[in-house]
């Protein structure tokens, strides 16, 4: 907002001085650039950062094989890491079994597997990622997933370029009030110490 109120500085009067017409231009410049750069920067580092997530879940669908796999019985131990982001607030929800499931290559692998605790009884069937030898891998992202980090990148984006433009708009105001202050301190240096006192005769 202060820089939008500066710009009410840029008006034609005769006790306008040098410092306030530059700080009406650098406001000026500032809401242009807050209003049409920093959502262009947004917009870009979004479109880039989407662009990539979207190569990187096309990788992963590609080295990555969905298949179906059937339970065996609990396990007594912890299934290895496969925590993902997204599959990370569901750990609560899981549970180790033992499972039997078919590699790409056609062969039958069994091994110790987190599974919802829902789909955890023996001869319940649920869908597991392997990768093209037949280990289990977590899920590759989901495109809509993907999208979404990519749309946060580009709102904290903006939002940071925004941030730049409003400090270097403050540090340059701040030198511009540090050079009015300079001024006024030789202007009041020259009227001498007997200002007030002129023409009273002393």
């Amino acid at each position: 907002m202060q820089a939008v109120t500066g710009v009410w500085r840029w008006r034609r009067n005769p006790l306008c001085r040098t410092t306030d017409l530059i700080e009406a231009w650098v406001a000026l410049t500032a809401v242009v650039l807050l209003v049409f750069a920093a959502p262009t920067v947004g917009w870009i580092s979004g479109a880039r950062t989407d662009a990539s997530l979207q190569r990187a879940v096309r990788a992963q669908y590609d080295q990555r094989r969905e298949t179906t796999a059937r339970v065996v019985r609990l396990a007594g131990t912890p299934a290895p890491g496969l925590q993902s982001p997204e599959s990370a607030g569901e750990q609560p929800v899981r549970r180790p079994v033992v499972a039997r499931w078919t590699a790409p290559d056609g062969t039958s692998r069994t091994g110790t597997v987190a599974a919802r605790r829902e789909f955890a009884d023996p001869g319940d069937t649920f869908r597991l990622w392997t990768d093209r030898k037949g280990r289990p891998v977590t899920a590759p992202m989901r495109p809509e997933t993907a999208h979404a980090h990519a749309v946060i990148v580009g709102l904290l984006s903006a939002a940071l370029a925004g941030v730049f433009v409003e400090a270097a708009r403050r540090v340059v105001v701040r030198r511009l009030v540090h050079r009015r202050y300079e001024r006024l301190d030789r202007a009041w240096a020259r009227a001498g110490p007997d200002w007030g006192r002129t023409g009273a005769g002393s």
